[in-house]
């Protein structure tokens, strides 16, 4: 972010951007089978108000390549309507002065009403919405095949001990235990849910949110990082480069009997004609079902001459935030609305279950921003984390000691 800063701010002042009127060009990454569905559900209920989706959709790396399109489309002066930002990034594009307030059309609808203080403060710069949200995601699940454990004679773990002795049992019956993507972002996404399962809620939030040096370079991170490693050998040895959703096809199809995925995982899973609890199973990652990762999708706008735009950015804002995108949205996604007091009784039992767990940590303060997704440290710090842990899971010989020291030294990029 720091790299563009100097440029931005001319670039912004020149702005030429070239839409037809009432065209809305969206940034997402919302491209594999049940997103890429989501994706449509919105383009179809946007354009019944009479504007004009355009699709500037960039595949893979959880939004990293999406990222690096959007700051050369903002620092040529030619940004897009919406962009699919989130977590403190949507804080560092607002000090870069480029997004535009929809606040608004939040007050009209009333978002504060309906949206929780953990959600509605990350959609705010300087107490203006800058921002809309179209979801929760849950972090920490664990994708079970039942019928692979079944034939291993195991139950769904639901600690560490029992993971790895389901693991063994698996191995043993020839079958491959762990489904894994060896891509930066999917090495965090299984390291902070290790992390919460070995820690707890309390260790996480200080090493994760406070990024406290005694607590990331600490025997319990240490430990941490040890039971993240053991993890590997129930791996297969193609995984490195592998897509998320590729992951998940495999638990699908029976080839891998589980995988550390957030809930999107089940979006695959339904565009597979698959059956919660029958077909496959959703459960907490082992030590994690009394806390609660999220991960919140949102969409930003941007400032933009072209009334005609900034009149569909606005009718984009209103369709995120209402109660029959959030339904249908969600029912497609995998995750839950972001809006409180929706009517479940459409979602399965996984969507139900994660809608019970929010509420609950949410009051009792087990509510964790995914570090891994970007919803708790500024980008740069999440790189050198990023960084750090793939170096560890790809060297057989690496320090579970010095990486957690390594770890620390991250914490302090910014």
């Amino acid at each position: 972010m720091q790299a563009v800063r100097m440029s931005m701010g001319v670039a912004v002042l020149s702005m030429a951007f070239a839409a037809n009127a009432a065209d809305v060009e969206v940034l997402h990454w919302w491209t594999s089978g049940g997103e890429a569905k989501a994706a449509g559900e919105l383009k179809k209920m946007l354009e019944t108000k009479g504007d004009k989706w355009k699709d500037f959709a960039v595949a893979g790396g959880a939004g990293e390549n999406a990222m690096t399109a959007l700051k050369a489309r903002v620092v040529s002066g030619n940004p897009p309507a919406a962009a699919q930002i989130k977590g403190p990034a949507i804080q560092e594009w607002g000090a870069e002065g480029v997004l535009a307030s929809i606040d608004d059309v939040a007050k009209k609808d009333g978002w504060d009403k309906v949206l929780p203080p953990a959600v509605s403060n990350v959609m705010k710069y300087k107490g203006q919405y800058v921002a809309a949200p179209v979801n929760v995601h849950r972090v920490n699940w664990l994708w079970v095949n039942p019928l692979l454990l079944k034939k291993a004679n195991v139950k769904a773990p639901t600690t560490w001990d029992e993971f790895f002795k389901a693991a063994d049992a698996l191995k043993k019956a020839g079958i491959q235990p762990v489904a894994y993507g060896g891509q930066p972002w999917q090495d965090a996404t299984v390291f902070e849910t290790v992390a919460l399962g070995v820690g707890g809620a309390d260790f996480y939030k200080k090493a994760f949110v406070q990024l406290d040096q005694a607590t990331l370079k600490g025997p319990t991170m240490v430990k941490v990082l040890e039971t993240y490693k053991r993890i590997k050998p129930y791996t297969d040895k193609a995984s490195a480069g592998r897509e998320w959703n590729l992951v998940t096809s495999m638990v699908i199809n029976g080839t891998a009997a589980m995988q550390f995925m957030g809930d999107w995982a089940k979006g695959e899973f339904l565009a597979a004609g698959k059956v919660p609890g029958k077909d496959f199973l959703c459960v907490p990652a082992p030590g994690t079902a009394n806390a609660y990762t999220f991960n919140i999708d949102s969409f930003v706008m941007f400032k933009l001459p072209n009334k005609d735009a900034v009149k569909g950015q606005k009718d984009l804002a209103e369709t995120l935030m209402s109660p029959q995108f959030q339904e249908l949205f969600n029912l497609n996604k995998g995750s839950i609305p972001a809006r409180m007091g929706m009517d479940m009784s459409k979602f399965d039992d996984c969507g139900k279950k994660s809608a019970e767990d929010f509420k609950a940590d949410a009051a009792k303060g087990t509510l964790l921003p995914s570090f891994a997704h970007g919803m708790a440290m500024y980008s740069a710090t999440q790189g050198a984390m990023y960084d750090v842990i793939s170096q560890f899971w790809n060297d057989d010989a690496a320090s579970a000691q010095k990486t957690a020291e390594k770890l620390a030294t991250a914490a302090k990029v910014r």
